[in-house]
């Protein structure tokens, strides 16, 4: 299973969770309404964050394979010049 799905799905729960409990409690409306809305920015902060985590992890991943690639070119073309400086003296 996809580890950004799963994360998703459990800050999704969170949110669903605190905003059942807050409606539920015997608060005023008005202290109601700043607890969804708290809330709310909390989960929209937890979001970007991990979003930021994920970006920052591709982006990592994307340079470590675009450098092994390079190495890759490189090497391959040191072995096509030396094939072809063998293939001269042959």
């Amino acid at each position: 299973m996809n580890t950004t799905k799963v994360a998703v799905g459990v800050l999704a729960g969170l949110a669903v969770g605190a905003l059942v409990g807050i409606l539920f409690a015997p608060d005023k409306g008005s202290e109601t309404r700043k607890k969804i809305s708290k809330k709310g920015s909390d989960s929209i902060n937890e979001v970007k964050d991990k979003f930021e985590e994920l970006l920052s992890s591709l982006t990592e991943k994307f340079e470590n394979t675009k450098d092994d690639i390079q190495k890759l070119y490189e090497q391959g073309k040191m072995d096509a010049e030396t094939l072809k400086t063998s293939s001269k003296t042959v």
